[in-house]
């Protein structure tokens, strides 16, 4: 779907944040254009495109692909190191900003108004136009202007125009800017990853208060404790057991969820009947960068929740809320 009610400033505050000055890194006499795949022409004849017009289109066809590996191409070097070091969702997220859609597409080339080259995006829910103006091009700088539409918008009610900045690198036309900002990933990166500690985290928890509720469920129905999240999942066939009890999704089951490992132990038995108490861990899958604290409950309705560097959390971390069991 097109996210047509997005607006410049939002645009700029996900991609971009101001940075320092760059510099260009290459003097060569003249740029090569970059070798990536160029998606056919419709709708009549466009002009050939050369420099930093080609490289526009190829980085936006890539955009709309979600190929990170073509999109890589179209950043600068210090800029495509950090790329590579950013988690999937965030480079996914930076591409679907460059087209305004959120499912990968299939580009393709049109002629736009006054023979323009235009690239449609297109996806089984939406299509996008983004037209290429004339490239103002100053040596190893160029600014071109860009229209992003939503491809049944055939009189520009809801029109988003920008000017995309390049640098010549070593011969080949590199993102540089949007507007007036900097497209500046390392700069960016530490507050992308705050961002998505502080979402995988909240998910963290939810988890824990999912999978505590589906163990008491599962108390209540098979008079016992489960001996591991596996005994949680649905059978592959037929109706719940006490071995596949159909209490949690597959993922959960299996012991992760968006940046995070769980880990279920039965902390002790009874002689007497089922086993008494358990213990439910949530830790960061990476560190730094899926999340920072790591959460504990033993079964009492309480979540702890800790920076442990990665390691499993105690009783004795700070208290994070309470959990309400059915």
């Amino acid at each position: 779907m097109l996210l047509r009610k997005i607006v410049l400033p939002a645009l700029l505050t996900v991609l971009l944040a101001a940075a320092g000055s760059v510099t260009a890194a290459a003097q060569d006499a003249a740029p090569q254009p970059n070798s990536v795949g160029t998606p056919p022409a419709r709708g009549g004849s466009a002009a050939a495109l050369t420099g930093p017009s080609l490289a526009l289109r190829q980085a936006l066809s890539a955009a709309c692909r979600q190929d990170e590996t073509e999109f890589t191409k179209f950043l600068t070097t210090r800029n495509a190191q950090t790329f590579s070091t950013l988690t999937q969702g965030a480079r996914v997220a930076l591409m679907k900003r460059f087209v305004l859609l959120n499912e990968p597409g299939k580009p393709s080339l049109v002629a736009g108004a006054a023979g323009r080259p235009t690239v449609r995006c297109e996806t089984p829910v939406g299509a996008a136009e983004l037209q290429i103006g004339g490239a103002d091009v100053d040596d190893n700088l160029a600014l071109l202007p860009v229209e992003i539409r939503d491809a049944t918008d055939t009189v520009g009610e809801n029109v988003l125009r920008v000017k995309m900045g390049l640098v010549r690198e070593h011969g080949e036309w590199k993102l540089i800017s949007v507007g007036l900002v900097l497209l500046d990933l390392p700069s960016l990166a530490m507050e992308w990853d705050a961002a998505e500690i502080e979402s995988t985290e909240k998910i963290a928890i939810e988890s824990l208060r999912t999978i505590a509720d589906a163990v008491e469920k599962y108390r209540r129905t098979y008079t016992r404790l489960p001996e591991s999240l596996a005994n949680l999942a649905a059978p592959a066939k037929g109706a719940p057991t006490v071995e596949a009890a159909g209490l949690l999704d597959p993922d959960l089951a299996a012991g992760s969820r968006s940046g995070y490992n769980f880990r279920y132990v039965l902390a002790s038995n009874s002689t007497l009947g089922a086993p008494a108490k358990y213990a439910l861990a949530a830790t960061p899958q990476v560190y730094g960068r899926t999340g920072k604290r790591s959460f504990l409950t033993e079964g009492d309705g309480v979540i702890h929740g800790a920076d442990r560097q990665g390691g499993v959390g105690t009783v004795s971390d700070p208290k994070v809320e309470s959990l309400k069991t059915q």
